[in-house]
């Protein structure tokens, strides 16, 4: 019985409200299309070489490369799905690490206050009005992370976290006074578990709904920084795509044109499917359509005995 409740709780309802919900279906599938492309994508299309074709290839006329090729006569579709994996990997890895590190920090000040309070909003506050930008390229200069999508993504991180720890020290604030919490005080149980187990889990939704909107700010502040050049150049990606596009012309050239067009719609659909599912997120963890669509599942339950 605990078991089917777990699974009900934390896996059926979540899944039929968002089927329920046409923007989390939407976006859920754009999603899961980008994880399809990153997983099989590089098993399907052959690997990115320089001068393959002819330099800037028109888009579906050559079943050889279907979406063009760029000045250096490299596949258009290639250099989009082998962008994809490392971009995701930036994507969710900033994402989690903003969380993360947001939360934490923002539960730990709220909850404790005090001189804590005061060191850890001191240290929000010097990250919130850092300028970002120079301080990445100055990062990106001194660590060794031009071929590790996943300190990069830890790097965009460092200038999402602050916020984010503003909103939850706010939310603890209100959270900590209320009676769940004073009787734990109250028995003796340790600052730790009183957070952990007592406050983190009225954090989740909100931090689950910025999850989403994070990992949208991650990629398109990712894919900037690349056009831009702060992050240095590796393997191909959306960014880097896109500036090479604007180096040889294509924004006003018109037989260019889809040099600069499928990068960017890469990163637009993404940012769209994220918008979407951020937006469903709120009824997921809503408790009221929750307990709502758990009532109509029980009364359409039949009953044992029934015929």
């Amino acid at each position: 019985e605990k078991l089917s409740k777990l699974y009900d709780t934390y896996v059926r309802t979540p899944v039929e409200i968002i089927w329920q919900d046409w923007r989390a279906r939407i976006g859920s599938f754009i999603i899961l299309f980008y994880m399809l492309t990153a997983i099989i994508g590089p098993h399907l299309v052959d690997p990115v070489r320089n001068g393959e074709g002819p330099g800037v290839v028109q888009p579906f006329q050559n079943m050889q490369f279907p979406l063009g090729t760029d000045d250096m006569g490299r596949d258009l579709l290639s250099m989009l799905v082998y962008s994809t994996p490392d971009m995701l990997i930036m994507m969710f890895t900033g994402a989690a690490t903003t969380i993360i590190i947001g939360t934490a920090a923002g539960a730990v000040a709220g909850y404790r206050g005090g001189w804590v309070d005061n060191v850890v909003s001191a240290v929000t506050d010097v990250f919130i009005n850092i300028p970002g930008y120079p301080l990445i390229m100055t990062l990106s200069l001194l660590l060794p992370i031009t071929e590790n999508p996943v300190l990069i993504g830890m790097l965009i991180s460092v200038m999402a976290w602050g916020g984010l720890s503003r909103k939850m020290r706010s939310q603890v604030l209100t959270l900590r006074n209320e009676s769940f919490v004073e009787a734990s005080r109250a028995v003796g149980q340790p600052t730790r578990l009183i957070v952990f187990k007592d406050i983190l889990p009225h954090l989740m939704p909100y931090a689950m709904i910025n999850l989403a909107s994070t990992a949208r700010r991650i990629i398109f502040t990712a894919a900037g920084l690349y056009f831009l050049g702060i992050l240095p150049y590796g393997d191909p990606n959306w960014g880097t795509m896109l500036n090479r596009a604007y180096q040889g012309g294509a924004f006003y050239t018109p037989g260019q044109m889809h040099w600069f067009i499928f990068p960017a719609l890469a990163i637009i659909f993404i940012g769209i499917g994220l918008v979407l599912l951020s937006q469903s997120l709120d009824r997921v963890f809503n408790p009221r359509v929750r307990a709502r669509h758990e009532k109509r599942t029980e009364s359409s339950t039949p009953v044992e005995g029934e015929y």
